[in-house]
């Protein structure tokens, strides 16, 4: 169960903000709600020692489960106020005559006060009840929770990296040689390989170096990596195959997803005729022999010697796809123990080992419980990563988890007191991510965005960003290893996508459980202490599951996960709408609907509305102005709207606004009224020609991306104004010219904002054909703020600027494919904080650029990282 000190601690906070006070005056139920207060105080001080006994006691894990629900049904009766005053404040701000008025509709003051305070006086009397019964079970009050080994969050800066794969070079070896065997032309030409293991033994990763190694690469002609779930049909698999070989041998070929199930198997035939493939089928778990069989008479048209390498837990599921008379499967063993011992001083202590010999011998003895288990090894390292008290290696060593045997599936004992560990508000975040499907790809700001629209992120520096926020409790949980596969975009750690190893979702799922909720095909009613539900598509497009829909009362996350071959029920999601009072969250994005229901203006608590990539949707309905709540909203990719509601200027506390649209113009759009703006993204808008002006006005501004928009000819001149821009982000714009009207305003009613220049961090410019040279005015203010520039197939463009060498905050320099560009600036040797440079594409510059003798050369030998033409380059070495 999700802990229930967080939802306590939010109450309590809102309870005691001053702007609460004042709206809890207004309405007249201040008394009532500082009773409640009160009796939350008490409640709270029990609630640690509480949590801690409930294994062992299941009343008291009701009574913490009552606790948590009434904390929620709470805090939706304080948002009422909330949104009340919101659109109180809207129209007191902007009513101007009957129009106005007539937008937002009416509501009698008198009756919202009446409502309310019933409702207030039900949640007091809840309380009253969960207080007297807590005195039942004797618990003693405790603020501090002391199975933390750490009580204050610690910084992370960067995400740990994993280390690279140790010890498993002979596990390597054996694998390759059993895929290079070919077969003795009696047996069948195709023979499988299974890889056996608990989870966390690394059986993945072994896979992932035995399919990079280079005798593997020039052995087989086609190789093919899927990732294989519980619920993964022989339909799903045979089109991830066909769309990987596709991308490598019929690049012309545009793949149709809606194809029946016998063309599927012809064309996969066809494909793999006469060549020897290598397939790796990750994280197999199917144990039905049938559906196997199936899928192996598809796959038998390879050339002989041709494998497939399965990666499973189940010893069951290797015996079951074991090939008669061909090879037999490979045990994956643990790691030994001082390859173990290694990996885990290495995440503990990094490079201070011998600095705290009186830590060496409690290690050895927390490495030998891990049991050879590299994902237990790195996870506990990480907990005590940076702490060098005794006593706190020896809570991780004698902690009771260890009597505990490993949970279901296979969760190890060690993840969970990895996740003991975790700030109340890091749990939270945690837990929340088992909505998502296993093997979800993550991006960075998406999550942050779900965790905001939550209220999850918390600070007590009133003055951070919630998006700095998130990003800072990302970073945390990164450096934790609750996340893996960590890939970084060319912007570094603002463009970065994650994965969840199966054993930290299945631990997800485990803390969740009472709360979140993914449906199946098995799922015959939602529980209704469920606030979060995540549909697959097959599911979310099946009528009769409209059954189901009868209370979601409570929900506050609707998350669809969907594909190409399943698209959503239009009924459904009216129906999901129309039940969902408290909703937080709805993510619709590429679910295929045509029309976007007038219900939507019903949603008054939805934070995080996604309708991307929803190609047929034409217009949104006018009520989806009155989401006072609403922080995110992405329209990318909706290519057939015509244009954004006029009125979309009321959407006061809008944070995010991703957009496609067939407008030409975006003047009379009401985007430059969004104040709270932080990011705005523009995107696949064909038609349009213009942004608008006064952009200035969007104050709070942190990122501006333009994408595929070939008519846009230039930008706002006011864009110079945008002081709060951190990051600019311009991309396949062929008509735009940087330079265009910028002399415009430059002076006359704008002579006093000489000092108010963005201050960029990051500037992406790619495929902008007209870009001859950075204009000036781009990076006029940021000579001690740019960190990473990019620009990448800008045919025409010439030179960077001497000004170059101001830049004193300057990490990375990517230039590719311009080819115009002939030589760097004089005094790059002056970029002392520069990290990493990268030219590709670029003939004569990397001609000047290569070591020893190019003239270019000694501009840039003092730089740690440089990437030529694909070659990575040591300036050591010259």
């Amino acid at each position: 169960m999700v802990e229930s000190f967080f939802p306590i601690e939010k109450l309590l906070e809102k309870l005691g903000s001053s702007a609460y006070e004042e709206l809890l005056l207004f309405c007249g139920v201040k008394n009532d709600l500082h009773k409640l207060k009160e009796k939350l105080t008490t409640v709270k001080s029990v609630v640690l020692d509480a949590e801690e006994k409930q294994n062992h006691n299941r009343r008291l894990s009701d009574w913490l489960g009552k606790l948590k629900d009434a904390c929620y049904d709470a805090e939706d009766v304080l948002d009422e106020f909330e949104v009340e005053d919101q659109r109180r404040q809207v129209m007191k701000q902007r009513s101007i005559g009957r129009k106005f008025r007539n937008f937002f509709g009416s509501s009698n003051p008198i009756a919202f006060r009446f409502r309310m305070g019933h409702q207030i006086k039900k949640i007091r009397e809840r309380f009253d009840e969960i207080a007297k019964l807590s005195g039942e079970f004797n618990l003693i009050e405790r603020l501090d929770d002391h199975r933390r080994v750490v009580h204050k969050e610690r910084e992370a800066t960067q995400p740990n990296v994993p280390p690279d794969i140790i010890g498993r070079d002979k596990d390597r070896e054996k694998i390759i040689e059993l895929l290079m065997q070919t077969s003795d032309g009696k047996s069948e030409t195709v023979s499988v390989v299974p890889i056996v293991g608990i989870g966390g033994l690394g059986k993945t990763a072994v896979a992932q170096l035995v399919y990079n190694d280079q005798r593997v690469k020039e052995h087989f002609e086609l190789k093919i990596w899927i990732r294989v779930f519980e619920d993964f049909g022989e339909r799903q698999i045979m089109r991830k195959i066909m769309e990987l070989i596709i991308e490598q041998i019929m690049t012309n070929y545009v793949f149709q997803g809606d194809l029946n199930t016998h063309r599927l198997q012809q064309i996969l035939r066809d494909c793999l005729n006469g060549k020897r493939y290598l397939l790796v089928m990750d994280d197999v778990w199917n144990e039905d022999p049938e559906a196997w069989r199936n899928l192996k008479s598809l796959l038998l048209g390879g050339a002989n010697g041709s494998k497939i390498l399965v990666t499973t837990r189940s010893r069951k599921v290797a015996s079951i796809m074991g090939t008669r008379g061909g090879t037999t499967g490979y045990n994956l063993q643990g790691l030994p123990f001082e390859d173990c011992l290694s990996l885990f001083m290495k995440c503990a202590l990094q490079e201070e080992r011998d600095k705290h010999p009186n830590l060496a011998k409690i290690g050895e003895e927390i490495v030998k419980k891990c049991g050879g288990i590299p994902l237990a090894v790195r996870t506990l390292g990480s907990v005590l990563c940076g702490k060098t008290d005794k006593r706190d290696w020896e809570f991780v060593r004698d902690n009771e988890i260890w009597q505990l045997e490993q949970m279901e599936r296979g969760i190890l004992p060690t993840l969970r007191l990895s996740y003991d560990q975790l700030s109340p508000h890091l749990k939270q975040c945690f837990a929340y991510c088992s909505i998502f499907p296993r093997d979800y790809q993550f991006y960075g700001d998406s999550l942050v965005q779900f965790w905001m629209a939550h209220g999850l992120l918390q600070s007590h520096n009133k003055k951070e960003e919630l998006e700095d926020i998130g990003m800072r409790y990302l970073k945390e949980l990164l450096s934790r290893f609750f996340f893996q596969d960590l890939s970084f975009g060319m912007l570094g750690m603002e463009t970065f996508s994650f994965k969840m190893h199966d054993l930290m979702h299945d631990l997800a799922q485990q803390v969740a459980k009472d709360e979140f909720l993914v449906v199946n095909s098995d799922c015959q009613f939602i529980p209704k202490r469920v606030r979060h539900l995540s549909f697959g598509a097959a599911n979310a497009s099946r009528n009769d599951f409209s059954s189901l829909l009868s209370d979601l009362g409570r929900v506050r996350t609707i998350f669809f996960s969907t594909d190409d071959d399943e698209k959503t029920s239009q009924s459904f999601v009216e129906s999901c709408i129309s039940k969902s009072q408290f909703l937080r969250v709805l993510d619709l994005s590429g679910s295929a609907i045509e029309v976007c229901p007038r219900e939507m203006g019903n949603l008054k608590h939805t934070r995080y509305l996604d309708l991307s990539k929803n190609y047929k949707i034409k217009k949104l309905p006018k009520s989806i102005c009155e989401l006072q709540s609403l922080q995110t909203l992405n329209l990318a990719g909706c290519l057939e709207l015509e244009e954004l509601p006029k009125d979309i200027r009321y959407l006061v506390n809008l944070r995010l606004l991703a957009l496609t649209t067939k407008q030409k113009s975006l003047q009379e759009s009401g985007i430059r009224s969004l104040g709270s703006l932080r990011c705005l993204s523009i995107s696949s808008c064909w038609n349009l020609e213009h942004l608008f002006e006064e952009i200035d006005q969007l104050s709070v501004l942190r990122t501006l991306s333009i994408e595929s928009c070939p008519r846009l000819i230039s930008l706002p001149p006011a864009i110079k104004y945008l002081s709060s821009l951190e990051n600019l982000y311009l991309a396949s714009c062929e008509s735009l010219d940087l330079n265009l009207n910028m002399e415009m305003e430059g002076e006359g009613s704008h002579h006093d904002r000489k000092n108010t220049r963005p201050h960029l961090r990051r500037v992406f410019i790619k495929e902008i054909t007209q870009l001859l040279e950075l204009p000036q005015w781009l990076l006029q203010g940021s000579t001690d703020t740019l960190q990473n520039l990019l620009i990448l197939g800008c045919p025409n463009f010439m030179a960077l600027p001497e000004s170059l060498r101001n830049f004193e905050a300057l990490e990375g320099l990517v230039i590719g494919n311009c080819p115009k560009l002939s030589s760097l600036p004089e005094d790059m040797h002056h970029l002392t904080t520069l990290k990493s440079l990268a030219i590709a594409g670029c003939p004569a510059l990397s001609e000047r650029c290569k070591p020893p003798t190019g003239e270019d050369w000694p501009k840039i030998a003092h730089i740690p990282e440089i990437l030529l033409d694909g070659e990575m380059i040591k300036s050591s070495d010259y």
